[in-house]
Order: C-alpha cells, then sequence, then structure tokens
C-alpha cells in the first residue's frame, strides 16, 4: 500500500508562506479554524498559540495548504490529497535548499511565470540555460527558499 504524504517547510511565518505558495501554484489555504477554536475553547490549546489569519482562528506556528480539487475533511480544513505545510522554526534560513520544487508553464512562457511569480513576492536567482536539456530561473521565495521555474511546450 503506497503511503500518504506531505511536504514541510520550516519557515518564519508561516501563514505569510501560505498565502505566497497558495497564489503561486493556485492551491488553497487550508482553513481549521473550527477546529482551533474547539481546541482553544475546550482548554486543549492555549490562547498563545492561536493566531487570526484571513478571518479565522489558526494554529499560531502552522499553515498549509492543498490543491482544490483534493477532497478534505470540511472541519478541520485538512486535505486529504496533495498538501505542503509551513511550520515555524526559530532558526533562519541559513544554506540552499536540499528539496526544491519545480514549477512549470505549460504555455511555454516562462517570462510570464516568472513575472507572475514576482507579483506574489518571489525574486530571480539566476537563469540557467542547459541548452537542448532545457532553461529555468532558479527563484527564491519571499523567505529565501529556493524554487526553480521553467517553460513546458
Amino acid at each position: 500500500m503506497a503511503l500518504t504524504w506531505k511536504i514541510v517547510i520550516d519557515c518564519a511565518d508561516p501563514h505569510a508562506l501560505a498565502d505566497f505558495w497558495a497564489a503561486a501554484l493556485d492551491y488553497t489555504v487550508e482553513d481549521p479554524g473550527a477546529l482551533v477554536t474547539e481546541l482553544r475553547e475546550s482548554g486543549r490549546i492555549p490562547a498563545s498559540e492561536v493566531t487570526t489569519h484571513l478571518g479565522s482562528e489558526r494554529f499560531a506556528r502552522f499553515a498549509a495548504i492543498r490543491h482544490p480539487d483534493d477532497p478534505f475533511t470540511e472541519f478541520t480544513g485538512i486535505g486529504a490529497g496533495r498538501r505542503i505545510l509551513f511550520q515555524q522554526v526559530p532558526e533562519p534560513k541559513q544554506v540552499k535548499n536540499r528539496l526544491h520544487l519545480d514549477l512549470h508553464d505549460d504555455g511555454g512562457d516562462v517570462e510570464a511565470l516568472v513575472t507572475r511569480l514576482e507579483a506574489f513576492g518571489a525574486r530571480r536567482i539566476e537563469f540557467v540555460d542547459e541548452g537542448p536539456a532545457g532553461s529555468w530561473w532558479v527563484m527564491a521565495d519571499p523567505e529565501g527558499n529556493e524554487f526553480c521555474a521553467a517553460a513546458v511546450g
């Protein structure tokens, strides 16, 4: 039986990074508001572990996004498919990522893709041209995590 999984990204501001990546990937920011409120009101989590984001209570140190077509639990907002979880950590990013995402524009317009990502807060780092093997931009999200943007087609 295949395992289920999610990608977890350490960060300083999980909600801002979730918002960036949801916009970049056209994903949905998960809303665990009903769950968080229930946990806080029942005393199972302290108020210090709760924040308000996009109009509902959220876990202060965690945020997640999910593919809009994948199933999710209505009460918890948690997706049952393709997900990325952002967790707050105390230390800042210090070195190049060992794992990164590659974003592909099937329309073949890498400049339009890069410009769109920049509008959400990404920045260009380096253009890579491997000739017949392809070309792409190495970019960074708002916290400096590297990813690649390429056009296919």
